[in-house]
C-alpha cells in the first residue's frame, strides 16, 4: 500500500521540538527561526537522497547560506556520493582559490541517527596532491591504486560513502573557483529510474535531516555555552574535522547600546584565518549583504599587530566591524589553518558611545561612504562565486 506523503514527513516535527533545547525557547521568534532552519535543511536533504549515487557520482551543493546551517563564508562546499567499492576519477581545473580541500567518509551529519564509529574519514589538500592554481588535473579516488596507474592518485576508506570538497577562498573579487567532474570509473549499470519504495524511503530519510542536524549543532553551541560562558572563546579540534584546523567558537551576548571588541594576536605563519558570526541555533548569519565575516585577507590590523574587531549592531565607524545581522546574541566560530601557533581571542564588553576610549588612539575612522563601498564590493564577490 502506498503510505500518506504526510506520513513520512511526520518526523520534521523532531526539528520543531528540539525549539526546547534553544536559549529561549518560548519566544516566538527564536520558535519561527527554528522554523526557517528546519525547511533550509529539508531544502537540502533533497540533494543528499535523490541527485546522484555512489555509481552515478555528481556534485551538488553542501552548507551555503540557502540550505544548512554553518557554513564557512569563505569556503563553497560540494559534496557527491562515493563508495569504498568503486574507484572514481576527479578531474577539471584547480582555480585559483586559496584551497581546494577534499573529505571523504562512511556518513555525513544528518544521514544517521549516531556517526558511526569509525567513520572512514580521510582527507586531502591540493598541496598534498600536487595540484598547481590554474592547473587541469585529474586524481583517482579508490581504496587501492589501480593495476600499472602512476598518475595522482587518494586512497579512500573502504567504509567510504561520501566525499566532499572546499573551495576555500580569501580574495572573494579575484579568486576563481574550480571546475570539476566525477566520474565512477568501475563498471556499473545505467542510472535507473527510481522505485516506489525508494522514494518512499528517502522522503522519510529526508524527512529525519533536520532533526538529525539540530541535535548536533545544538549540542555543540550549548556546550560551549554551558562550559565557558557567554563572550568566551574556547579553543577545540572537532573530531572529523579538518586536521590541521583549530577552531576558536564562542557564544556572544551583548545589549543593544553596547559593543564587543574582539582582539587578538596573529599567527607569524598562518596559512588561513577567518571569523563568523552565526545565530543562536548555529546558522550562519546573512554574509552577502551583512558584513558578518572576516578572513586574513580583508582583515584590517592596528598599528601594534593585533587584530580588533567590533560587534555591534549599527556600525561603529572603525575597520573591522562584524554586523551581527539584528541579532544580540549568537555564536562566533574562528579559524587557524596551518599556524603555527594558534592564540586565543578576547571578547571585552563596552558600551558603544565609550568605544573609542577603549581601541588604539590612532584607530582610523571608517566613514558611511567608505562603509558601503565595502559593502558593494562584498555583494558583488559573494555573488559571483559558485554556492549551489
Amino acid at each position: 500500500m502506498t503510505p500518506d506523503f504526510f506520513s513520512l514527513l511526520a518526523p520534521l516535527q523532531g526539528a520543531i521540538d528540539r525549539t526546547a533545547e534553544t536559549w529561549r525557547p518560548d519566544d516566538p521568534a527564536y520558535r519561527a527561526d527554528v522554523y526557517r532552519q528546519t525547511m533550509t535543511s529539508l531544502s537540502y536533504a533533497y540533494f543528499a537522497y535523490f541527485h546522484a549515487t555512489p555509481e552515478h557520482p555528481d556534485w551538488a551543493p553542501l552548507w551555503n547560506p540557502v540550505y544548512t546551517l554553518q557554513p564557512n563564508p569563505d569556503d563553497i562546499y560540494v559534496q557527491s556520493p562515493m563508495s569504498g567499492e568503486y574507484v572514481y576519477r576527479v578531474s577539471g581545473n584547480r582555480g585559483t582559490c586559496k584551497y581546494l580541500l577534499f573529505t571523504t567518509q562512511r556518513a555525513m551529519s544528518g544521514t544517521v541517527d549516531e556517526m558511526p564509529q569509525p567513520n572512514g574519514h580521510m582527507e586531502y589538500d591540493d598541496r598534498e596532491l600536487g595540484l598547481e592554481p590554474g592547473e587541469d588535473f585529474e586524481v583517482i579516488f579508490s581504496a587501492e591504486r589501480p593495476a600499472g596507474y602512476t598518475g595522482k592518485w587518494a586512497q579512500i576508506s573502504p567504509l567510504c560513502n561520501a566525499i566532499y570538497l572546499r573551495y576555500r577562498m580569501y580574495d572573494w573579487e579575484n579568486e576563481i573557483d574550480p571546475q570539476l567532474s566525477i566520474e565512477c570509473l568501475s563498471p556499473v549499470p545505467p542510472k535507473p529510474r527510481w522505485t516506489p519504495g525508494q522514494i518512499h524511503d528517502r522522503i522519510a530519510e529526508m524527512a529525519k535531516f533536520p532533526a538529525r542536524k539540530t541535535r548536533l549543532y545544538y549540542a555543540m553551541q550549548n556546550g560551549v555555552k554551558e562550559r565557558v560562558g557567554f563572550n568566551v572563546f574556547e579553543p577545540v579540534q572537532y573530531a572529523g574535522a579538518l586536521a590541521k584546523q583549530v577552531y576558536w567558537p564562542a557564544c556572544f551576548r551583548f545589549d543593544a547600546d553596547e559593543a564587543l571588541i574582539l582582539e587578538t594576536e596573529i599567527p607569524a605563519n598562518v596559512g588561513y584565518w577567518n571569523i563568523q558570526l552565526n545565530d543562536p541555533y548555529f546558522n550562519a548569519l546573512e554574509y552577502v549583504y551583512r558584513l558578518s565575516s572576516t578572513n586574513g585577507h580583508y582583515a584590517r590590523l592596528s598599528s601594534d599587530g593585533r587584530y580588533r574587531a567590533v560587534i555591534s549592531l549599527t556600525d561603529p565607524g572603525v575597520p573591522n566591524w562584524l554586523d551581527p545581522a539584528g541579532y544580540t546574541e549568537g555564536g562566533i566560530y574562528g579559524r587557524w589553518f596551518e599556524a603555527d601557533s594558534c592564540p586565543t581571542p578576547t571578547l571585552k564588553r563596552v558600551k558603544l558611545a565609550d568605544l573609542r576610549r577603549h581601541l588604539p588612539a590612532d584607530t582610523p575612522v571608517v566613514t558611511p561612504e567608505e562603509r558601503a563601498e565595502e559593502l558593494r564590493r562584498r555583494v558583488r564577490a559573494c555573488q559571483r562565486r559558485r554556492r549551489w
